[in-house]
C-alpha cells in the first residue's frame, strides 16, 4: 500500500510511519545525499566550494538561512532547490488550515477533531512542492499577511465573540507550517513587520490582536538580503539578525568559464536561432567579459551589482541580432559579426546602475565602454601584447597590417553584407590573414573571420587603428593617413 493510500490517522500509525520536523527531514535527506555523492543543489555553478558547503552546513546544524549577497547571485534558486532535500509526501489532518501534523497536532480545529474522531480522523497528504512558499518584503505588508488577524465576518458567521481564538484568520507564515518559507529582500520590511517575526523564530508563538497562542510552528525560514550599505531603504534589525543561525554571502562567478554556463544554462533561445547562428568561443569569452568589466567600471556603481542576467539577456539580444541580420539577406546560415556586439547595448544599460560621471557620460556610452574594455582585456590573450611605448626599431607584428590600412586609407564593414560579401571583404586584407595563420593557426575557417574582426577592433583599442560608426556600419582607417591625404 503506497504510503499517500492512507486516509485515517488509524491507518497512519498501524503503518509504522514516524513523524520528524521539517528541520529534521532536510538534514536526513542531505546526509543520505552527500553519502551517495549526489548534488542536492544541480544547475547552480561557481559555488561548488564556497556557497554550497555553507549551505550544506547551515542545514545539518538546522539553522534558519539568511543569504546575502548582490542581486543575480542566485539567491531565490537556492531557497527553491532546497524543496528536493524534502520527503516526498508528508501527512496533515484534513482540513487543517495549518498543515497539522496529526500526530503533534497544534490548532484548536486538529486537536478537537482527533480527540472526537480518535483514529477515524481523517488524514490528507501534501507533495514536497507544495511546501514552499515566497513572499517578497515590501512596504506595504502587513503583520496580519504574514500573522494574521482577527476576521470579523468569520465571528458573525460562526456567531462568536471576539474573545473566542476561533474568531483569528492566519496569515501566510502559520499557513506555511511544515514548509519552507521564504522572505526575498528582507531589509525592505518595515523594521516592526520583522519585530513580529521574533517569536516565531525562537520563541513558537504568535500574537494576534491580544491573543497569545502557542503554536510551535514547524518552519525553515529562508531570507535573502542585499548587504545594507547598499540599500537606503531599510537593514535587518539586529534582534532578528541574532535569531538567524547562518548567513551565508554569496558571490558573482570568479571566472568566465563559469559565467558561461550559467549564461548558456539561463538564455531563452529559440532552437531556430541555435540552428541558424554560428557563435564562437571568443565571441562567448567577450560577452562575459563585458560583466567583469562593469563590475570595475568608475562609471558603475559596484555597490548595486551587476547581475548575471546582465549576461543572459546580452546573448538572447545578440543571437537576435545575427538572426535578425541574416533574415534581411535571405541567408539560411550566418556567423555572429562582431557588429551584432552593438544589439546588446540596450541589455548592459537597463541592468547598470551608474554613479554621477556614468550619469553625465550617458549609458550608451558607457556600454560601449564596456565592450571596448572587454576587447581590450582578452586581446593579449590571443595576439602580442601592444605596448603603450615601444622601441622605433623594434619588430612589431602589426605593423605590416597597419601599413595596409594606411595605403587603402579606409575599410568599411557594412551591418547588413550577405555572408559571401563579408567573408569577401575580411578575406581582401593579405595581413590579417598572416597574422591569424600565424597567432591562430588551429582556429577554424568559421570562428577566423569573428576573430579578424576581433583584431580590427583590438588595434583601435590599441590605438594602432581609428574606427567610425556611420549610419549602415563601421569604417576602419589608419591614424593618420587620412590627414595626409587630405592636405
Amino acid at each position: 500500500m503506497k504510503i499517500e493510500n492512507i486516509k485515517t490517522f488509524g491507518e497512519l500509525k498501524k503503518s509504522g510511519y514516524t513523524t520528524k520536523g521539517i528541520k529534521e527531514e532536510l538534514r536526513q535527506n542531505l546526509l543520505s545525499n552527500i553519502k551517495s555523492g549526489k548534488s542536492s543543489f544541480e544547475g547552480i555553478h561557481g559555488y561548488e566550494h564556497t556557497v554550497i558547503p555553507e549551505l550544506e552546513r547551515a542545514i545539518l546544524s538546522k539553522h534558519n538561512i539568511n543569504f546575502l549577497g548582490l542581486r543575480g547571485q542566485a539567491k531565490t534558486r537556492l531557497a527553491r532547490l532546497m524543496v528536493n532535500l524534502l520527503d516526498e509526501w508528508i501527512p496533515i489532518v484534513e482540513g487543517s488550515e495549518i498543515n497539522d501534523d496529526p500526530f503533534h497536532p497544534i490548532s484548536r480545529y486538529a486537536k478537537e477533531l482527533i480527540n472526537e474522531k480518535g483514529d477515524n480522523t481523517p488524514i490528507s497528504w501534501i507533495a514536497r512542492e507544495d511546501r514552499f512558499f515566497e513572499k517578497l518584503a515590501t512596504p506595504d505588508v502587513t503583520v496580519a499577511d504574514l500573522i494574521g488577524d482577527v476576521d470579523p465576518i468569520k465571528a458573525a458567521n460562526l456567531k462568536l465573540s471576539y474573545a473566542d481564538d476561533r474568531v483569528i484568520h492566519f496569515g501566510m507564515i502559520p499557513r506555511a507550517n511544515r514548509s519552507i518559507f521564504v522572505i526575498n529582500e528582507l531589509p525592505d520590511l518595515q523594521a516592526r513587520i520583522q519585530v513580529a517575526l521574533f517569536n516565531i523564530l525562537q520563541e513558537g508563538d504568535i500574537q494576534i490582536r491580544g491573543f497569545k497562542l502557542r503554536l510551535p510552528l514547524d518552519m525553515q525560514f529562508v531570507f535573502t538580503a542585499n548587504p545594507e550599505d547598499y540599500t537606503n531603504r531599510g537593514s535587518i534589525v539586529t534582534p532578528l539578525k541574532d535569531r538567524i543561525g547562518s548567513q551565508i554571502l554569496t558571490h558573482y562567478p570568479h571566472t568566465i568559464e563559469v559565467a558561461k554556463t550559467i549564461t548558456q544554462q539561463e538564455a531563452k533561445l529559440d532552437e531556430r536561432q541555435l540552428n541558424l547562428v554560428h557563435v564562437p568561443d571568443l565571441a562567448k569569452d567577450l560577452l562575459e567579459q563585458i560583466s567583469f568589466e562593469a563590475r570595475d567600471n568608475e562609471f558603475i556603481d559596484a555597490r548595486s551589482g551587476i547581475s548575471a542576467r546582465l549576461s543572459i539577456s546580452a546573448f538572447e539580444n545578440l543571437l537576435s541580432a545575427a538572426e535578425r541580420r541574416a533574415l534581411i539577406t535571405g541567408e539560411e546560415k550566418t556567423l555572429l559579426r562582431f557588429s551584432d556586439f552593438l544589439g546588446v547595448i540596450p541589455a548592459i544599460t537597463g541592468k547598470v546602475e551608474l554613479v554621477y560621471e556614468g550619469e553625465q557620460e550617458g549609458s550608451a556610452i558607457v556600454a560601449q565602454e564596456l565592450i571596448s574594455d572587454a576587447v581590450k582585456t582578452l586581446f593579449p590573450k590571443y595576439f602580442p601584447k601592444i605596448e603603450k611605448l615601444e622601441k622605433v626599431d623594434e619588430d612589431n607584428p602589426y605593423n605590416d597590417l597597419v601599413e595596409w590600412f594606411f595605403a587603402e586609407s579606409e575599410f568599411e564593414l557594412l551591418d547588413d553584407l550577405s555572408e559571401k560579401d563579408y567573408k569577401e571583404r575580411l578575406d581582401s586584407i593579405p595581413p590579417l590573414n598572416q597574422l591569424i595563420d600565424k597567432y591562430q593557426s588551429g582556429i577554424s575557417k568559421e570562428d577566423s573571420y569573428f576573430l579578424k574582426e576581433f583584431v580590427l577592433w583590438g588595434l583601435v583599442e590599441y590605438k594602432k587603428l581609428n574606427k567610425y560608426r556611420f549610419t549602415k556600419g563601421i569604417q576602419f582607417k589608419d591614424l593618420y593617413g587620412s590627414y595626409i591625404s587630405g592636405l
